[in-house]
């Protein structure tokens, strides 16, 4: 076992992150504009954010939770690798793991492995839709104990459980 033994003054207190924190884009890409993604950098310098990860979703994944037509995941990657590069933004991550594993994956199961890679709180950063789907998932009252949804525009739509955890969730407003 390997111990570093240090000496520091006496009431000497470490000093305090400023940043902390990951906030996570979960969404398709499909439809992003550039302005709603540098929204997103906006907020993670306005709250604070360590980190925020943009995980964009496989082509079934989105088959199955919205029954859409979406375009394939290496070109929606492709245009986030494009739009990083632009800007060079280094706290911005593109989690492709969805597009190594090339099929479906459970909304908890994207969920688990964020939680687990990245440093915590987690807020999750989707759009209105997308919160409404979350909250008829059986594993819904696990996460939104663990995680803070940040909406991307007002819901017009509210799912009763969504309602009923109104407190674990807010919207972004564009300054």
């Amino acid at each position: 076992m390997n111990r570093n033994v240090q000496s520091v003054p006496f009431g000497y207190e470490p000093p305090q992150e400023k940043q902390k924190g990951t906030l996570i884009y979960y969404d398709t890409f499909e439809d992003t504009t550039d302005i709603e993604l540098d929204l997103a950098v906006d907020s993670i310098e306005r709250y604070s954010f360590d980190k925020l990860v943009l995980y964009p979703l496989h082509e079934e994944t989105v088959r199955r939770m919205r029954k859409e037509p979406v375009s394939a995941f290496h070109k929606r990657e492709k245009r986030l690798h494009e739009w990083k590069k632009g800007r060079d933004y280094s706290k911005v991550v593109i989690d492709g793991w969805e597009g190594k594993r090339k099929k479906y994956t459970p909304m908890d199961s994207a969920l688990r492995l964020l939680t687990e890679k990245y440093k915590a709180p987690y807020f999750l950063y989707i759009t209105p839709e997308t919160a409404n789907l979350f909250a008829t998932f059986a594993s819904f009252e696990e996460w939104i104990v663990k995680i803070r949804l940040l909406l991307t525009t007002e819901p017009r739509d509210i799912h009763p459980k969504l309602a009923e955890y109104e407190h674990r969730w807010s919207v972004i407003v564009s300054s």
